[in-house]
């Protein structure tokens, strides 16, 4: 799997970026909703999100422009607890749902406080794709690969996002014992900086999660068509790897 991540309202033609990673084979697409204390996000991310705001960007904004798209792959919902928890989950899930997003990924929401959000996720037909990452216990792993929907997300260092010299052996295991308890896709994410690491990440990994890498270059003002091209590039690493 590719999962392209891209900051809702960073730039003007953030949906653009959209459609141009699925034109260039994304399998879903984490849209990222701005907010005002990333704690789980490096600098990259941070300073997309920091734009985004600036721009004027809001939740109910984001969902607004979503709603108008038909893009054909799932949009997962990138954001903070806190988000969803002032909104109202239910009323969270329900407008997410409207907006045509399927999936919700909150970092900084722990299994054991999850279950409303779970519960009014699964009312409004919204998969919760919960975290594990290499400090996780491995009691706690198999709760977190059990209960988790659409796939399992591997945070691969203990470091926020951001993009890494190189792949380190704590995500290959964490993923292995990952799927020790699951059918779903895991996927590696945090750290993936281009085709290369993507192409031997996916030699254990089911896909991989590119956020920093895509939003460095939307930041230095790069057009959709070359992020497009850049994804393009990961999408046939992964695929050549796997042939």
């Amino acid at each position: 799997m590719l999962v392209p991540y891209v900051t809702a309202g960073a730039t003007g033609d953030w949906t653009d970026l959209l459609r141009a990673a699925v034109d260039a084979g994304a399998d879903a697409i984490e849209v990222g909703l701005p907010f005002s204390d990333p704690t789980m996000d490096g600098p990259v991310i941070q300073q997309a999100s920091y734009q985004a705001l600036c721009r004027g960007t809001t939740v109910a904004g984001v969902f607004d422009e979503v709603s108008r798209l038909d893009l054909g792959v799932p949009l997962i919902a990138f954001t903070y607890a806190n988000l969803v928890l002032n909104r109202g989950a239910d009323a969270f899930c329900s407008a997410l749902r409207d907006a045509g997003m399927s999936g919700l990924l909150a970092p900084d929401l722990p299994i054991d406080e999850a279950g409303p959000v779970s519960a009014a996720a699964e009312r409004h037909g919204v998969d919760v794709v919960l975290l594990a990452s290499p400090s996780t216990p491995p009691a706690r792993r198999a709760e977190i690969a059990k209960r988790s929907q659409g796939f399992v997300y591997a945070v691969s260092v203990m470091a926020p996002t951001g993009e890494q010299a190189s792949l380190r052996s704590p995500g290959r295991e964490l993923v292995m014992s990952l799927k020790q308890h699951t059918d779903l896709p895991v996927v590696l994410g945090f750290g993936i900086s281009g085709a290369e690491q993507a192409a031997a990440a996916c030699e254990y990994a089911d896909g991989v999660a590119i956020g920093s890498a895509v939003m460095r270059r939307v930041l230095a003002g790069e057009s959709p068509a070359e992020i497009g091209a850049m994804l393009a590039g990961i999408r046939r690493a992964i695929s050549l790897g796997r042939a």
